[in-house]
């Protein structure tokens, strides 16, 4: 697979979780977490590390969510051998409010032409001062 096709792979695969996740369902992220996976959210003081941790939280929230509409922006991603570093800014409204975050997420290549996201971290937009 070519590096332009890889990166528009890992895109995709964000934004189909995105669509689940954006309705209430987080499957599509806890299908493409690995089983160590690291995430790193504002909402909470620590990380939470593996994917069960992961499922845990994600099911405490499931059918809560429902995005009206949402934006990822500015996807890039960087490779390097077995893994790739997607990094977007993300603007969703919902009950006519706009929140924008920041996203990283660290994919690995578990096997060929698959790819598991290791490491998730959020932070919320700061305003420009």
């Amino acid at each position: 697979m070519t590096e332009n096709k890889i990166k528009a792979s890992i895109i995709a695969l964000e934004r189909q979780a995105l669509e689940q996740w954006n309705n209430g369902n987080p499957n599509g992220f806890i299908n493409l977490s690995a089983d160590d996976v690291v995430y790193i959210d504002p909402a909470f003081e620590n990380k939470l590390v593996g994917k069960k941790v992961l499922e845990d939280y994600y099911n405490t929230i499931r059918g809560k969510i429902k995005i009206d509409r949402y934006e990822m922006i500015n996807p890039t991603v960087q490779l390097s051998a077995e893994v790739a570093v997607l990094t977007y800014n993300y603007e969703a409204q919902r009950d006519g409010q706009t929140f924008r975050m920041n996203c990283t997420e660290v994919y690995k290549l578990e096997s060929p032409n698959q790819w598991k996201i290791i490491h998730t971290h959020w932070s919320f937009v700061q305003p420009n001062k």
